[in-house]
C-alpha cells in the first residue's frame, strides 16, 4: 500500500474515532447523570410504577450496551492505527493476505479479509 493510501486510511480512522468517542461520551454522560425520575421525564413527587421502572432500566441498559459496543470499535480503531505504524495495516490477521482496499474503505479497522471473516462468522 502506498504512503498516500495509508494516510487516507489513517485520516478515516481518526475521523471515525472522534465520532465514536463523542457518541460514547454523550450516551454514558446522559445515562449516568439522570436519575430514574429524570430519565422517565416524571419530575412529580409520585413514585414510579414498577413497569415504568423496568422500562427505564431497560433503556438505560440498552444505552450502556450500545456505548460498550462502540468502545470495542474504538479499540479496533486503535489497533488499526498501531498496524499502520508497524507497517502491517491491510494484511489479514488470520491468513496474512491483503485485505481489499474496498473493504478497508468501508471498514477501515477491518482485521480480516472477507474469506476469513466469513469463516469466523460461520463458526459462531
Amino acid at each position: 500500500m502506498t504512503k498516500r493510501e495509508l494516510e487516507k486510511f489513517k485520516k478515516l480512522l481518526f475521523e471515525k474515532r472522534e465520532e465514536l468517542t463523542a457518541n460514547v461520551n454523550h450516551i454514558t454522560g446522559d445515562t449516568r447523570r439522570q436519575s430514574q425520575k429524570e430519565a422517565s421525564g416524571d419530575l412529580s413527587g409520585y413514585s414510579l410504577h414498577m413497569a415504568d421502572m423496568a422500562s427505564d432500566n431497560f433503556e438505560r441498559e440498552f444505552s450502556l450496551n450500545l456505548a460498550s459496543g462502540e468502545c470495542e470499535t474504538l479499540l479496533k480503531i486503535d489497533e488499526a492505527l498501531k498496524r499502520i505504524d508497524e507497517k502491517s495495516y491491510g494484511k489479514c490477521l488470520t491468513c496474512g493476505k491483503k485485505v481489499s482496499k474496498r473493504r478497508l474503505s468501508a471498514v477501515p479497522y477491518a482485521e480480516l479479509c472477507i474469506p476469513c471473516k466469513r469463516k469466523e462468522e460461520e463458526k459462531k
